[in-house]
């Protein structure tokens, strides 16, 4: 038995290597999770072969992709959110949907982070063969573990997902790039966590098209109903979105399931209204020129520092800003006038 399975797994790795980008452009349609997962490894990949056919069947895959519904999710660590997305994620999938979970997860080699053990945590959803759940590459910069986030997103729809739920891990920087790729934000949070008034980051509230707070089971739930009072009336002091859309304040107990019916009501009636105005696809647009300057900015950053005229003059400048010599804007323009 054990022999039979290592030659069958073999065989696959076999058949992945040697595929052509329209063999897998056909198996991502099909909804082969083995090609769509190797895809994904090659968009990863910092080989430069690897992200030539990466592109490629990115290319082939575009006019598949922007049929799903992309959700943002984000919330501090010990809201639940490990919890919350297989509460959701399972009950999308009774629903007949299939759902996709990916993460924005910029965290060191050294510290793997919580998403590296949400496919354990997430265990009933993992084994659900309508759910993919795909754990971020460690030890990149922010920008480049969301670049192929992004670029995930479309193979995941052209594989025929119907529902993308991208995590943050933690609150900050990663919580503005989220929002740049998805359609709505969701904002996870507990009662009694010392930011009802303030509104926590103002920034995050503002991108947030539903605040959910979460645990409202047990001796919390009277606590979560005043925290939900709290962030209502609070909300009423932002302007209107550009979408149209009022953002919602509910509650839920992931633990128990409660409350996670409401939350897909409230994202499709976003859905609808910005359907029907055209807010939605403005938005998309939008993103898609968004990361199309964001991809070159990050290209001409790579290929400036690994100029080899650059990496030998680099120590001599920082140098000179060591001893005092040199500014560092004095500096950075100098070595910006090296030649590359």
């Amino acid at each position: 038995m054990i022999k039979k399975s290592y030659f069958y797994k073999k065989t696959i790795l076999n058949l992945l290597k040697n595929a052509s980008p329209t063999d897998f452009f056909h198996q991502i349609t099909d909804g082969n999770i083995s090609y769509l997962s190797r895809a994904i490894t090659l968009v990863e990949s910092n080989n430069v072969k690897h992200l030539e056919k990466a592109n490629q069947i990115l290319e082939l895959c575009l006019s598949n992709a922007n049929k799903s519904i992309r959700i943002g999710i984000t919330g501090v660590p010990g809201v639940g959110k490990s919890t919350f997305i297989e509460s959701f994620g399972k009950y999308l999938t009774n629903k007949g949907k299939k759902v996709a979970v990916l993460a924005i997860d910029p965290t060191s080699t050294m510290n793997q982070g919580s998403i590296l053990g949400d496919k354990t945590r997430m265990e009933s959803l993992a084994l659900d063969e309508n759910a993919f759940i795909r754990p971020s590459p460690s030890g990149e910069t922010l920008g480049g573990v969301a670049r192929k986030t992004r670029e995930t997103i479309t193979l995941c729809e052209a594989a025929g997902f119907d529902i993308i739920l991208v995590e943050t891990v933690g609150v900050g920087q990663s919580e503005v790039t989220v929002h740049s790729m998805v359609d709505f934000f969701l904002l996870l949070k507990l009662a009694n966590a010392g930011d009802e008034l303030q509104g926590i980051k103002r920034g995050i509230i503002e991108m947030a098209d539903a605040i959910v707070i979460n645990k409202a089971d047990g001796d919390n739930i009277k606590k979560v109903n005043s925290a939900k009072t709290e962030f209502s009336r609070a909300l009423h002091l932002y302007p209107l979105k550009e979408s149209g859309w009022a953002p919602k304040v509910t509650t839920c107990s992931a633990l128990n399931n409660v409350g996670i019916d409401r939350i897909y009501e409230i994202i499709n009636s976003y859905v609808n209204l910005t359907t029907k105005n055209g807010y939605f696809y403005t938005k998309r647009n939008e993103q898609n020129k968004h990361w199309f300057f964001e991809t070159i900015n990050s290209e001409l950053k790579k290929q400036f520092y690994m100029n080899s005229n650059v990496q030998n003059a680099l120590n001599i400048f920082l140098k000179k800003i060591e001893n005092q010599e040199l500014s560092p804007f004095s500096a950075a323009q100098e070595l910006l006038k090296i030649k590359h």
